[in-house]
């Protein structure tokens, strides 16, 4: 499993009191009680980027915890539903890949196809500079590394990501980019490029608050890391492991030290 990003919407907030409220709730895990704040916006004029982050906050919920995938695609739908334009269409087509990719890469159902389809669909929708358009290359490179098993095509979308988050500021994304990409450092025997990725992705998420991807980080940076550093992070990242509930559930088998590593 590899742990994987939304919508950059929501990110500490700025100067707006609802993303700041929004941001406080989605970054300890409280997907259900974010989303509730957007649904009083939905139906409204001009609703879509509401409709569309409230998916992509239940679409997060479902890949951290394995649960509420009904609830995911209802959002979905709504959020199809009062899409006005291709940027609004294109978002939306963004979840219902990720929504898919979730289902098949915890098992609950081979949605692969569908997947690779609604990204491809987003991509044809989103112009060349929409917000959008880095976390779509960040996930077609998930689709591309952890579905088809193809590391050597998820490194350039990861690529294009990590520009696209770096050119519209979405600091988050990139602790996402600099994670993945440190990843396929480690898989390719480049343990000093990785310890610099997963150490950089640990540092932004720790800076923004993003409590419930520390622990990912954590065991992450952990793989690049000699003794005794390596044991010292498993063991934080386990602490905010069990902190936060076992979420995110896929983390469990990484930090057990009978098994081996998930991610």
């Amino acid at each position: 499993m590899a742990d994987t990003a939304m919508s950059g919407a929501g990110t500490t907030g700025g100067d707006d009191p609802l993303q700041r409220a929004i941001w406080r709730l989605r970054s300890r895990g409280c997907w259900t009680d974010a989303a509730a704040l957007l649904t009083p916006h939905i139906g409204k004029a001009g609703s879509a980027g509401a409709a569309v982050q409230r998916t992509a906050l239940l679409v997060e919920r479902c890949l951290f915890t394995g649960q509420g995938w009904a609830e995911a695609e209802d959002a979905l739908r709504i959020a199809e539903a009062v899409s006005q334009d291709d940027d609004d269409r294109g978002a939306a087509a963004c979840e219902r890949g990720q929504l898919a990719y979730a289902a098949t890469v915890l098992g609950v159902r081979d949605r692969a196809d569908e997947a690779r389809s609604a990204l491809g669909r987003a991509a044809a929708l989103l112009s060349p500079n929409s917000r959008t358009r880095p976390l779509l290359d960040f996930r077609r490179g998930l689709v591309a590394e952890h579905l088809a098993d193809a590391p050597q095509s998820a490194r350039p979308a990861y690529h294009r990501a990590h520009a696209g988050a770096e050119a519209h500021g979405d600091t988050l994304l990139l602790s996402f980019t600099w994670r993945h990409l440190a990843a396929l450092a480690l898989r390719d025997g480049e343990v000093a490029e990785a310890r610099k990725g997963f150490a950089e992705s640990l540092r932004i998420r720790e800076d923004l608050g993003f409590l419930i991807g520390t622990a990912p980080a954590l065991a992450a940076l952990a793989e690049a890391e000699p003794e005794p550093e390596a044991t010292r992070l498993r063991a934080e990242a386990r602490r905010l492991f069990h902190l936060l509930g076992g979420v995110p559930t896929w983390l469990a088998d990484q930090l057990h030290p009978t098994t081996s590593p998930a991610a």
